[in-house]
């Protein structure tokens, strides 16, 4: 049995996101100043180095990344000794200049650079045949919320297949978030064939509040979500469930950057990492 290790994260965009609030002020927004409190510090500049850092020394072989600035797909996929597949999610209109500006300011710009969802597989998988991406809510059905997308790749070793799915749903509107969630995973099931499958990304959905995870499971045999209260998951179809869907700890996705003569803590992104492993015939 072959083991396939899944990581997943929502990169807010390449941000930093410290614990206290506080530490996002006004000043810091516009002045673009470093602030900082006895644990922390909030840095609004292009952390774009600090998370490739953090996903290439991670333990995976395919990656699930969504709000990842669109430019960023080269380095990274570099940096991780990867393949990769992108899908353009929304605001991707003057993307060099939205991305000149959020390289000079990202929590200015925050989700205005633009977006897109980054599929990274390391060897000994690798992409086989053609990937493709769903767009889940067409225009006009969504009115002036986000494009969102799913894209699809389907990963080779030896001889063996196995269907990767990563998706980032509507934000703050359960119903619709639901309705994409099964869109989303009709079109996987549907595109995997035979082939195991994973879907996972972010839902914006909590197992605790909605039923669409059971359905998803009777349905489809995509199962089992991360925890009740979580939002990112991933979910397996005719695969042994090795290690259970967790969240990483707050701490390992901080880094000790300096502050004057002392050091505190940079948190990356607003989300926490998700990793899970699956056993593959």
């Amino acid at each position: 049995m072959r083991a396939l290790r899944v990581l997943t994260w929502n990169l807010y965009h390449g941000r930093d996101a410290p614990p206290a609030r506080a530490l996002r002020t006004l000043r810091s927004l516009i002045l673009r100043r470093e602030e900082h409190d006895d644990t922390h510090v909030q840095l609004n500049r292009h952390l774009r180095d600090e998370f490739a850092m953090l996903i290439a020394h991670a333990e995976w072989d395919v990656c699930l990344l969504q709000e990842a600035p669109p430019s960023w797909n080269a380095t990274l996929a570099r940096a991780c000794g990867a393949d990769s597949y992108v899908s353009l999610t929304s605001r991707n209109w003057l993307a060099s200049l939205r991305s000149r500006l959020a390289w000079w300011n990202p929590d200015l710009m925050g989700s205005w650079e633009g977006g897109s969802n980054i599929t990274l597989v390391r060897p000994a998988w690798s992409i086989a045949g053609t990937s493709r991406s769903l767009l889940l809510n067409p225009f006009p059905e969504r009115g002036l919320r986000e494009r969102r997308r799913m894209s699809f790749v389907r990963l080779r070793a030896g001889e063996t297949d196995v269907c990767v799915a990563n998706l980032h749903l509507t934000a703050g509107a359960r119903v619709r978030a639901e309705a994409e969630a099964r869109r989303a995973a009709a079109a996987a099931v549907a595109w995997a064939g035979h082939a195991p499958l994973i879907v996972g990304g972010d839902f914006n959905l909590r197992p605790r509040e909605t039923r669409v995870f059971e359905h998803l499971a009777q349905d489809h045999g995509l199962a089992a979500a991360t925890a009740p209260g979580a939002l990112d998951h991933l979910l397996a179809r005719d695969l042994e469930v090795v290690t259970p869907p967790h969240a990483w700890a707050p701490q390992s996705r901080e880094l000790d950057v300096p502050v004057g003569l002392e050091s505190r803590r940079l948190r990356l992104s607003d989300h926490a990492p998700v990793e899970a492993a699956f056993g593959v015939r």
